[in-house]
């Protein structure tokens, strides 16, 4: 057990945090400690969790992306107009197509990195600019509304009438991420480009020499992250019933810093699943709380700003460190 809470310091500090939380939200709040909150929180998350497990492969492979939530309003209007030039299409299609332009979006920042040699968080910090620029001079900041059927049907996956008369309801969006999050799990612990993207991420001149194809690795993890932006700009505009240009514009910041209150180094080689979207989790639980007790939106910037300076401290901090009596009896030993 001990070796085990060793191993995943970072996991159960974060859930250490989210049950002590959940406990004060539960007794501040009436509306916290409820099945249809939980469930709003889970449907409201799904989004940032997908962009967050894609942005993971490319922190672990030692880069950085800024660009990914802009890159998903690109391929939401992209997607959009496509599918309207081919009479309406479906679920399927629809999702190949946000893939493949999210794929292309991120395969372009990468070729920028690999061919010209340039810091990750520079060449996403220029197509950002260039994605956003182009985006909002052809659309001129135009919404669309008019979506297929298919895209803005509510599809309900599971629901539970509550005593007061409401359903909480478990909807689409929620078992794409479950399947983008298990992928993104089977790819960095279960195949041979995971463990080639820990290794090029902790130590790349290493990895080269190892033999490891140091382009193909960046190509693969950016695009990866570009897939995962286009899927989650398409379930944005199932979710929001609507495309809207700059309606992701800012997400990446509150992303990023989720990812790698996770645990994810931002020097690569390091970062889990399970700790990225617990790191997403416990902004969203921290936000949803904030609203319940009535705080003002203006200090919920300022108090996750805290918590991620206090989360991130305790993580780096080893378990003997914070837990003395830990170390006595391992030396005992």
């Amino acid at each position: 057990m001990r070796k085990l809470v060793q191993s995943h310091a970072t996991e159960f500090a974060l859930l250490a945090v989210l049950a002590a939380m959940c406990l004060v939200l539960s007794l501040a709040t009436a509306n916290f400690f409820s099945l249809g909150n939980a469930f709003d929180l889970l449907n409201t998350s799904s989004v940032n969790i997908i962009f967050a497990v894609g942005l993971l492969v490319v922190l672990i492979a030692g880069g950085i992306d800024i660009s990914f939530a802009v890159a998903a309003s690109v391929v939401q209007y992209g997607t959009a107009l496509i599918l309207g030039w081919m009479g309406g299409g479906g679920w399927i299609s629809g999702l190949v197509i946000a893939g493949s332009l999210g794929i292309s979006l991120g395969a372009f920042n990468a070729f920028l990195i690999h061919r010209f040699k340039i810091i990750s968080i520079v060449a996403t910090i220029a197509t950002f600019n260039i994605y956003f620029g182009l985006l909002m001079f052809f659309t001129q900041g135009v919404s669309i509304y008019d979506l297929p059927e298919w895209l803005t049907d509510r599809i309900v996956l599971f629901e539970h009438e509550m005593p007061d008369g409401t359903w909480a309801e478990i909807t689409l969006p929620v078992l794409v991420m479950a399947i983008c999050v298990i992928a993104t799990w089977v790819l960095i612990t279960r195949t041979t480009t995971g463990r080639q993207l820990y290794a090029f991420g902790d130590n790349p001149e290493g990895a080269r020499r190892f033999g490891i194809n140091i382009g193909a690795t960046q190509f693969i993890a950016f695009g990866w992250l570009g897939m995962m932006a286009g899927i989650a700009g398409l379930i944005q505009a199932h979710y929001a019933q609507e495309v809207v240009p700059n309606a992701l514009y800012g997400r990446e910041l509150d992303v990023l810093a989720a990812v790698v209150l996770g645990g994810a180094r931002l020097g690569g080689g390091k970062g889990s699943v399970l700790g990225c979207v617990l790191g997403v989790l416990l902004i969203a639980i921290t936000q949803n709380g904030l609203n319940l007790m009535g705080v003002s939106p203006f200090a919920f910037k300022m108090i996750i700003g805290a918590i991620i300076l206090v989360a991130i401290t305790l993580s780096n901090t080893s378990l003997e460190r914070l837990l003395p009596f830990m170390r006595t009896q391992g030396t005992r030993r």
